[in-house]
């Protein structure tokens, strides 16, 4: 998908949210229906709610049975055309031969920023997708915490800092890690609102947190929102809805402070 100049990551996000007057992330994942409709669903159902959303974000679950190419890239495609930036949740993880190679890939569908793992590190890890988001005018987003109950087994964990010495939990490490790369986003599951609030402690405004979870995994808005989260990744709690964008609505409206 050929683009022009496009604003950085970050503020072509700050545009989204303070024209749609919401900061919900639309984790476009899983879709209702028959296989042979998804795409159809897919594109139905973000008409239908991208006036409560300020973004879009989307995992395996689309691009397995779509494809990439002449599949997500079109759900990509109308969500540009509606004025939303586009997450790929990869989790990129692997050594930075093969991670720049998978960031190419997206980046070429269209997508604005994608999700990687620091615990690959910097140095023929992360370091080759960094340096082509820069080059493509894209977002990096980390993961820091995540919002599933098993957290706690890696994220959580603690560690020795090998610059310092000092034992720390493993997700201030990343915390860290986001500033010192400078990356565009942290993930912190809003099922963790004391992490939220400790991350935020290290990341201030500089890095913006994107909170998953809220909703069927039970994260709480209002307390992620309070304790330092900047966005709100929404997804089963719209998409499995007779009437997706009812939900959306009352979801940003919750978000927001609104009724």
């Amino acid at each position: 998908m050929e683009r022009g100049h496009v604003l950085s990551f970050r503020l072509k996000m700050k545009a989204s949210e303070e024209k749609k007057g919401s900061n919900i992330v639309l984790a476009l994942d899983q879709v209702p229906g028959e296989p042979k409709m998804l795409l159809s669903k897919s594109l139905e159902i973000l008409e239908k709610v991208h006036l409560y959303i300020c973004a879009v974000k989307i995992n395996r679950h689309l691009v397995l049975p779509l494809g990439l190419f002449r599949g997500v890239d079109k759900i990509v495609e109308k969500a540009l055309s509606l004025g939303l930036p586009t997450i790929m949740d990869c989790k990129i993880n692997d050594i930075g031969y093969t991670n720049r190679v998978i960031a190419e890939n997206y980046f070429k569908a269209g997508f604005d920023a994608v999700i990687a793992n620091p615990f690959v590190g910097w140095a023929e890890g992360l370091q080759p997708v960094f340096e082509l988001s820069k080059e493509m005018d894209r977002g990096v987003i980390l993961l820091v915490y995540m919002s599933h109950k098993a957290s706690c087994e890696g994220y959580g964990q603690r560690v020795q800092d090998p610059r310092t010495g000092e034992v720390k939990p493993q997700y201030t490490v990343f915390a860290e890690k986001a500033l010192a790369w400078e990356a565009d986003g942290a993930v912190v599951g809003a099922t963790y609102p004391d992490k939220i609030k400790e991350v935020y402690a290290i990341l201030k405004d500089v890095v913006p947190i994107y909170s998953p979870g809220v909703g069927v995994q039970g994260g709480d808005l209002r307390a992620a929102v309070e304790n330092g989260a900047r966005y709100l990744i929404v997804g089963r709690s719209i998409t499995l809805t007779d009437k997706p964008e009812e939900a959306a609505r009352t979801i940003r409206d919750a978000a927001m402070g609104g009724s």
